[in-house]
């Protein structure tokens, strides 16, 4: 009985502990209008374990659902095709990297196909069925991001305290990435531009 309460303490306090050095990023995306994505970059010396959660991309109405998915690095992403006709999935580049360009095939409706993403980027995804579709995977190289609403503001939340570089991205414009001391609530806001 008196090693589980202790046990129990000893779990109490490194809770508290823990939560007391977290913080929250938060701020606004401006200069663009719809959805941004804000990360914290790579932490150096630090990795995470993969997600063993997949998201979902669906292919209905010749569209891409949704449109821009953020996953963590290392995290494998399922394709599906909801619609009548045969639908491919590829993409030419991760993070501007051509080297990384896949082909995941063509194929009809109802079947999925999954891909496990391990390298950090923006994927602009493609049908070359249907030339007309596009969105996007950005993959974070941490867990720590966030999609803005429509209005530009995001929240990143239980993010240890610590200096990092963080990110913004939108589709179309040229990323902006600023260092940020997060000590309990930081505001960091950007200034994005096609």
């Amino acid at each position: 009985m008196m090693k589980r309460t202790f046990s129990l303490v000893v779990v109490a306090t490194m809770s508290l502990v823990l939560s007391a050095t977290a913080g929250t990023i938060n701020g606004k995306v401006s200069g663009v209008s719809g959805e941004s994505v804000v990360y914290v970059d790579v932490v150096q010396g630090k990795t995470f374990p993969a997600p063993t959660n997949h998201p979902l991309v669906d292919q209905k109405g010749l569209m891409f659902t949704p449109h821009i998915t953020v996953v963590q690095q290392g995290t494998t992403v399922d394709f599906q095709n909801s619609d009548s006709v045969a639908h491919n999935v590829f993409w030419t580049s991760v993070g501007g990297n051509k080297k990384l360009t896949h082909n995941l095939g063509t194929w009809p409706k109802g079947e999925k196909r999954s891909f496990k993403f391990d390298n950090p980027g923006a994927v602009p995804l493609l049908c070359n069925v249907h030339p007309e579709m596009a969105g996007y995977i950005v993959v974070s190289p941490t867990p720590y991001f966030a999609t803005t609403d429509k209005s530009g503001e995001y929240k990143i939340e239980n993010v240890p305290d610590g200096s990092y570089t963080v990110t913004a991205w939108h589709e179309g414009a040229k990323g902006q990435s600023k260092p940020v001391a997060v000590a309990g609530d930081t505001k960091t806001d950007f200034t994005l531009s096609k």
